[in-house]
């Protein structure tokens, strides 16, 4: 893609990997101006890193900005493989991208900046030694992102609710969400490990509950709470929302619970008891809480997943 843009003037970032010791300047643009906006008034925070899995040489996290769900765009571009190395996107996802090398997957993304062209080599050595971390090793690589020449720092956004028991909700999913985001939950930490108490798995095998749990979160996250958070913020009628709520949130994360993570069933059902009494604004608040939640355990999904298990397969040519 040769297309110019103008650079957002005083808005560079710089994304660091302190494990590594490597850092990345990158250049916010006007390509989406309100996803960049987003972004720069997040900083700084902090993540845990992680590898694209099947779509290619592409690094994101999860970051904690709820409005990242909803914030609409500007540009799409509609093939992400056509667009240059180093190109910084925002999903609705509520990830931070990289695009550091060749991409498999056709996906349209919403860039919002350009990593440097000196910095470049930095980056290919860091989606290198995360690939390898994320994979092999299990290495935990924490990335920060803070306004460049600024001191880094992080936090997790409390979503404020007027009613009482939403407000407490939220405050319990928030405690639960920075305990977690930079430390294995210690519910997914002890399934890898096998240690799981309703021994869901038959015959004492392991991998399969691993490989449904992952399965289940990533959707609960992205595709019901995303949904569910970009539904309030679109107009839909409050009463369809609660309504799409009941039908969509409640059996993957009963089943997840069943699985061992009961801390997410119990949140799920205070939501589900409280879901009448909730005005939009709590309704949006609890939900986009929730959302970052579970984002935040599908990462850790990923990062913990025995993706060497696999490693005898290997694709074959056509």
């Amino acid at each position: 893609m040769s297309e110019k843009y103008e650079k957002l003037s005083d808005r560079q970032i710089e994304i660091s990997w302190p494990d590594l010791g490597l850092t990345v300047t990158a250049d916010l643009d006007d390509r989406n101006p309100a996803l960049a906006d987003a972004l720069w008034d997040s900083l700084p925070y902090q993540s845990l890193q992680g590898h694209a899995l099947i779509a290619g040489e592409h690094l994101y996290h999860v970051s904690p900005i709820p409005a990242l769900l909803h914030t609409p765009h500007d540009l799409r571009i509609p093939d992400r493989r056509e667009a240059p190395n180093g190109t910084v996107f925002c999903s609705g996802l509520q990830h931070l991208g990289i695009k550091y090398g060749t991409l498999t997957e056709p996906m349209p993304a919403t860039p919002v900046g350009q990593v440097r062209e000196a910095d470049m080599p930095a980056l290919l050595e860091a989606g290198a030694a995360i690939w390898e971390a994320v994979y092999s090793t299990k290495k935990q690589i924490v990335a920060e992102v803070r306004r460049a020449g600024e001191q880094g720092g992080h936090r997790i956004p409390e979503l404020p609710a007027a009613t009482a028991d939403a407000a407490r909700l939220i405050a319990d999913i928030h405690a639960e969400t920075e305990k977690i985001w930079l430390e294995p939950p210690v519910e997914l930490d002890g399934l890898h490990r096998g240690v799981i108490p309703s021994q869901a798995g038959n015959f004492g095998t392991v991998l399969p509950t691993l490989l449904f749990v992952n399965g289940e979160t990533r959707p609960l996250g992205y595709a019901a709470y995303g949904g569910i958070v970009r539904g309030v913020v679109q107009g839909m009628e409050l009463d369809s929302l609660k309504h799409m709520t009941r039908l969509m949130v409640g059996v993957p994360a009963e089943f997840l619970g069943y699985c061992g993570l009961e801390q997410l069933w119990a949140f799920t059902q205070r939501f589900l008891a409280i879901l009448d009494g909730l005005d939009r604004d709590d309704f949006y608040a609890v939900a986009s809480q929730m959302a970052l939640y579970i984002n935040c355990l599908g990462g850790w999904n990923l990062q913990l997943y025995p993706w060497e298990t696999g490693d005898h397969l290997r694709q074959q040519a056509a």
